[in-house]
């Protein structure tokens, strides 16, 4: 393959100085090569950050013991605190052990290898026992605006569960967050991993889930964005045991001009495995929802049983929602669809509520609150399902005419 001179912009070059100053000469040179993802690759065409990205942070985030940015809590949960990429505060569970660990920099892709490249410590999490408490993570960036690249590998032994709450918060500045989450499920292991947005408003957010599943495993996903500037999730799972099984979902409830991409990519490789894909995006003012989901089905995974859908709604005439489900399917006894709507509030529906005596904006309420009640539904944590449930409230309360 020929390799293309770029020109690089005043962010990128800004990106390549870090990575040098961060004692990684080998990424800054393949960073410098490729630059930061533009249209013309297809997994960003929605979403091209050579144009989005104009300015980033002129430094990495430092150790600090600040307390300038908020916290999630969650009573009655087993908490550890992340803060400017450093484990804060000490961690013990019965049935969970903690280290961290160096990390290698690596990845085709410009923003994984950033997010791989700055990584300080790995946070490695096992879980190797019963833990009868909800282990949450909070994921903080303190102080002034900074670039802050974070790592946590999960590992779920043999037929043990976990049910894992991530929140991300951050000061309020203009942040750049590179997060990176690893969970392996082993044999028969049960996980429940919900992502909550708490970053800055200016805030821009790029993470990378990535998901292994054994035989007979089973997980439960949900990805939220609601605050950032810009945000792009990428999540990838790689069925490699029989039986297992999994649902993935997640949200994009937007306005002004925020953008925010979910992609997904789901690959099952072996027989008998079977997922649902459940995304649902709500824009208002301009802003930009894309959702692009993949399943791929191996030569080798017959009986693949896979079922993508994702629904959108428009409250303006300025917002957009972009999505391409896709299917790639290798063999030939599955049962495997995908689906797409996307319109306004159903005016039918307006007209009864109205007709009841219930004020216009209160029955657009109702209709947005039901429409996203079904994700928020199979959530076991309440205190979860609160928190998004008070921040739908409070983003209805912020439009003056939904």
């Amino acid at each position: 393959m020929n390799k293309m001179n770029i020109k690089l912009s005043g962010a990128e070059e800004q990106l390549r100085a870090i990575l040098v100053t961060h004692g990684q000469d080998s990424a800054a040179a393949q960073f410098a090569d490729i630059g930061l993802p533009t249209r013309r690759i297809e997994a960003y065409h929605y979403t091209d950050l050579k144009s989005l990205l104009r300015e980033v942070p002129s430094a990495l985030a430092k150790a600090n013991v600040g307390t300038t940015a908020k916290r999630s809590v969650f009573e009655g949960t087993a908490r550890i605190e992340i803060v400017n990429g450093q484990m804060a505060g000490d961690f013990d569970v019965e049935g969970v052990s903690v280290a961290t660990s160096g990390n290698d920099a690596s990845g085709e892709d410009s923003v994984v290898l950033l997010s791989e490249a700055l990584v300080g410590d790995v946070v490695e999490i096992k879980v190797s026992g019963e833990l009868d408490q909800v282990l949450h993570i909070d994921r903080i960036i303190d102080g002034d605006a900074a670039i802050n690249a974070d790592k946590v590998v999960v590992t779920v032994e043999d037929g043990c569960s976990l049910t894992l709450v991530e929140s991300f918060n951050a000061s309020d500045a203009a942040h750049m967050r590179l997060a990176t989450t690893e969970i392996a499920l082993g044999e028969g292991a049960n996980v429940v991993h919900l992502q909550l947005d708490g970053n800055s408003a200016d805030t821009r957010h790029f993470a990378n889930v990535r998901y292994s599943l054994a035989g007979d495993s089973l997980l439960r996903t949900f990805v939220q964005h609601t605050e950032a500037q810009l945000s792009r999730t990428v999540v990838t799972a790689d069925f490699n045991g029989g039986g297992a099984h999994a649902d993935f979902a997640g949200l994009n409830l937007l306005a002004g001009k925020q953008h925010a991409d979910i992609t997904l990519n789901v690959n099952h490789l072996v027989a008998n495995t079977t997922s649902t894909e459940m995304f649902k995006n709500v824009v208002h003012d301009g802003a930009k929802a894309v959702f692009q989901g993949k399943i791929v089905v191996a030569k080798d995974a017959q009986k693949t049983d896979a079922q993508m859908m994702c629904q959108g709604l428009i409250l303006s005439e300025r917002g957009e929602i972009l999505v391409k489900p896709e299917l790639e399917i290798f063999a030939d006894d599955v049962i495997c669809a995908h689906g797409a709507t996307c319109g306004e509030l159903d005016e039918n529906s307006l007209f009864y509520l109205m007709s009841r005596g219930i004020p216009r904006k209160e029955a657009k309420a109702m209709l947005i609150r039901a429409f996203l009640a079904e994700m928020f539904e199979p959530m076991e944590v309440e205190a979860v399902v609160e928190t998004l449930e008070a921040r739908v409230d409070s983003w209805l309360d912020e439009r003056e005419e939904a």
